[in-house]
């Protein structure tokens, strides 16, 4: 109780009310897909967690855009996220050390914590003239993952790049980057997106620490949660594209261009995403919501299969 009461007071210091709070547990608890009934449970995981994972997080070939994402959610601040509910050993964006000494905290931490800690994924593994696209202290990208991942309790691959290659994997491809997956030859947890949306990311640790599993998964690795469905499927302006009474109004084409905009190119019927319902910046708007067109980015090999993205498929 008395950890959970700190917690309060620190997010009360930065202007976020109990109120505030718990209408994020609530938002997260039914995106994972549970009853109401876990809302005091899922906030009682994130204020004073009973175990606080070790997590190993490695940068390989991206962009740092997915570690941006999840350090600009509001919800719960990074800080609060890394010190009360995640033990992050090692993550070179936000962590003090550099150098020596960085590896030096990789290196104990993977000893210290071998078989029990969560290693998270950034970024595409390049294969090509012995990892010349990428190394860090010496060490290629496909070094570093076989030296560290086969250590770790569990993997979560978070962005496209890690899950399937994405961008660094595109044509014509002169890194050999894949993904870590198909490099290491195992199943991960993908959060799939570029960036994805925090709150994914936030939803599987929290099914970790709540429920001791992690969530159920799609056949691409990607928990049910979040990419159970299409972006179409869940799209707002789907209803103003199918309501009869619009489009005998105003007819199809004004449908079509004025609300859905599949013909504009909108890759949303293919795209498997919760970006309708979660949306980005503490809930208040996403792509199509502003406008642009879906372009599939939570989808293997987007970056190829998609394009040109403004023409329909």
């Amino acid at each position: 109780m008395e950890k959970e009461k700190q917690f309060m007071d620190r997010l009360e210091e930065k202007g976020v009310s109990r109120r505030g709070f718990m209408k994020y547990c609530t938002a997260l608890t039914a995106t994972m897909g549970l009853s109401s009934s876990f809302v005091p449970k899922v906030a009682e995981v994130l204020a004073a967690p009973k175990q606080r994972p070790p997590v190993i997080w490695l940068h390989l070939g991206e962009c740092t855009g997915c570690s941006e994402a999840l350090l600009r959610s509001q919800y719960p601040y990074p800080d609060d996220l890394v010190l009360e509910t995640l033990s992050v050993e090692y993550h070179e964006t936000i962590m003090a050390a550099a150098g020596h000494q960085a590896e030096e905290n990789l290196h104990m931490a993977m000893k210290k914590y071998a078989g029990k800690f969560i290693c998270v994924v950034e970024g595409a593994v390049a294969t090509k003239y012995n990892g010349g696209y990428g190394k860090v202290a010496g060490k290629s990208f496909e070094q570093i993952a076989k030296e560290v991942i086969p250590k770790a309790a569990g993997v979560i691959c978070i962005g496209s790049c890690s899950c399937f290659g994405n961008i660094p994997a595109a044509a014509p491809n002169p890194g050999g980057y894949k993904g870590v997956g198909e490099v290491l030859g195992i199943k991960t947890v993908n959060i799939a997106g570029c960036p994805p949306n925090p709150v994914n990311f936030v939803g599987t640790v929290v099914n970790y620490l709540l429920l001791g599993k992690l969530p159920a998964l799609d056949n691409l690795g990607r928990p049910l949660f979040a990419y159970g469905k299409t972006v179409h499927d869940q799209c707002p302006r789907r209803s103003h594209f199918e309501n009869e009474e619009f489009v005998e109004e105003f007819g199809s084409e004004e449908a079509a261009a004025g609300y859905c905009l599949y013909k504009l190119g909108c890759r949303g019927p293919e795209t498997f995403n919760n970006c309708p319902v979660a949306k980005f910046n503490d809930g208040t708007s996403w792509p199509i919501e502003a406008g642009h067109p879906c372009i599939g980015c939570s989808e293997p090999g987007f970056w190829d299969k998609m394009t040109p993205f403004y023409e329909e498929l």
